[in-house]
Parts: structure tokens; sequence; C-alpha cells
């Protein structure tokens, strides 16, 4: 069975609590300390087996062999990869049966990152991830007045959009702000706004 780390919690003696996004559920597994162990961590997509106890309410993680990806060393994409992994893990602790999309969507996310920027590769797949949810508000109405906004436009958590006067915050580009959420690209964006819209998916998905 193959399946994304999402969490790790150290618990006595250095054995781990570990949570799984496998294709279908998230599983939490104990895992014991011991120096054969392959290491594990965060992020990391692993192949393994889960064992159930008589012992104990939750199953062992066994057989971990790490399925690595080519950009694995770069720091830069690592740490970006891991603060979007705690994010869906935030967004997903209290399902047990998922679907497979956010699955998929890591596995997408993880060969794009070996040739695109990190950034821009995060803003596309949270596009993907709201319209998948039925939580993209492409028609940019107003969700606190609910009403059209015809001009300035901010936008906050969730990618949700306000006028300036029902809203505070920075203004974006409504025109490119349109593109984005109907063409899912950030070919058009700048940096800066690129960078803007990742501060705005790192408050939570």
């Amino acid at each position: 069975m193959q399946g994304y780390i999402l969490n790790i919690v150290k618990v006595k003696e250095e054995d781990l609590i570990v949570t799984l996004l496998t294709q279908k559920k998230l599983k939490t597994l104990y895992r014991f300390y011991g120096a054969r162990h392959a290491n594990i961590h965060l992020g990391y997509k692993i192949d393994f087996e889960a064992h159930l106890s008589q012992k104990s309410t939750i199953g062992m993680l066994r057989n971990v062999l790490h399925l690595s990806v080519p950009w694995i060393l770069d720091i830069e994409k690592f740490y970006l990869w891991q603060q979007f992994i705690k994010l869906l893990y935030r967004h997903l602790r209290d399902i047990e049966d998922v679907d497979q999309f956010y699955f998929d969507l890591l596995d997408e996310i993880s060969l794009r990152f070996a040739k695109q920027n990190p950034k821009r590769c995060l803003v596309e797949s949270y596009i993907k991830l709201l319209l998948h949810e039925g939580r993209l508000h492409s028609d940019l109405t107003c969700f606190i007045c609910e009403s059209e906004i015809r001009d300035d436009l901010i936008l906050t958590r969730g990618f949700l959009p306000a006028h300036k006067r029902c809203l505070f915050g920075q203004i974006v580009n409504k025109t490119k702000i349109e593109t984005l959420f109907t063409q899912g690209s950030t070919l058009f964006l700048e940096d800066a706004e690129v960078d803007y819209l990742w501060s705005i998916i790192e408050e939570g998905l």
C-alpha cells in the first residue's frame, strides 16, 4: 500500500504515531522505534504494510520503503511541500474515508515540482482543490454583501472574494484573478502576486 505522511507525533521512547493519506483512507498507524527502521519524515511518500494488533486500537506501520522524488534535496521545494502537507492534514484530519482526488493531487504536485516553480504549482493545485470541493467563487461575488465585484477586489482565506469596502486587505488585480479562477494557470501572474496568493493559502485550505 502507498501513502503520503501527513502528520507525525512522537510518543514514548521515540515511537511514532503516523497519519497517512492513501488513495481512499486517512490512516493512523503506530510505528515502533528501532535502528533497523527506515527514516520517515513529514511529506514522504512511502510504500508500507499496516498490521492489526489485538493489543492496540490502531494498526502497526511495518515494512516501510521511501518512494523518493528527484527534488527531495532542494531545501526550498521540500519546505514548501511540507507546508502544504501540514495544511492538507489540518483540512482532512477529521475524515477517515477520503476521495482519491487528494492522493492524486499530491502525486501530480510531486511530479510538477521537478520542473515548475513550487509556489506557482501550489497556487494552481489549490485552485483545483477549491474547484473539486465546490468552493471556488469564479463569479467573483462578494461573500459578505453577496453583490458583484466590479472594481477593487480583495481575497481572503479560501480565496473568498470581497469588495474593498466590505473587507480590509490588499487589492488584487480583478482581471488576473478571473483568469486564474477560470484557467487555473499562474502564467500571467508576477512572482510577487504568486507570493501573495501563497500567503493566503498558508492561512488554511
